[in-house]
């Protein structure tokens, strides 16, 4: 019967471990699982998935890898000709965004350089968001969209990348009265400025 039970609790976990599960048996001869390890003598019997290829950017304060954007400026620099839309603004995003990990993936299902969300992706052809050429370009060619939609308004278009362009509408083409939006807008804004002035 204990088997079975494990068996049972092991495929109902297994797919979707986000933690390790542990195991002790007590002196009574009680099996009990845990996702926390409470002594040295705990037995993992499920490990949490782990995707090396895949992680999710740091809340808060994403860290600017240099070499990164050394690394990805030629790719920007061409998306930025292509879609006319300024470089400095691409880095902004890029750095907000993912730091310039290419493998980052957000809570919300956001991937890549440029973190776009699964939709997004489709809508501008991105077969792999993982791959960074395809990434920027995508991201791009949204800016460009956004930037039309919104007249060059670039509060608008820095807080329609974050919410959604249906939002910023819903709200009357105003910064959706979102937290994360109301920090994103400023910070990207000045992250655009500081590139501008390195060109």
């Amino acid at each position: 019967m204990k088997i079975l039970l494990l068996t049972i609790l092991l495929f109902a976990l297994a797919p979707s471990a986000e933690a390790d599960i542990y195991t002790y048996t007590d002196a009574s001869g009680i099996v009990h699982f845990s996702n926390a390890r409470d002594n040295k003598n705990d037995k993992i019997v499920v490990a949490a998935q782990r995707d090396e290829n895949r992680s999710e950017p740091p809340r808060g304060q994403v860290q600017v890898s240099q070499a990164g954007k050394s690394r990805y400026t030629p790719l920007v620099e061409e998306a930025a000709r292509i879609y006319q839309v300024d470089a400095a603004l691409l880095h902004a995003v890029i750095s907000a965004e993912s730091g310039y990990n290419p493998a980052a993936v957000s809570n919300k299902g956001a991937v890549g350089l440029m973190q776009l969300m699964p939709e997004t992706a489709k809508r501008y052809g991105v077969k792999n968001s993982f791959d960074p050429a395809q990434n920027i370009y995508g991201g791009a060619k949204y800016l460009s969209d956004l930037l039309q939609l919104f007249d060059n308004n670039l509060e608008l278009v820095v807080a329609a990348y974050n919410a959604g362009e249906k939002a910023v509408i819903r709200y009357g083409y105003s910064i959706p009265p979102y937290r994360e939006t109301l920090a994103y807008v400023p910070k990207v804004l000045k992250l655009q400025k500081k590139y501008l002035s390195a060109l």
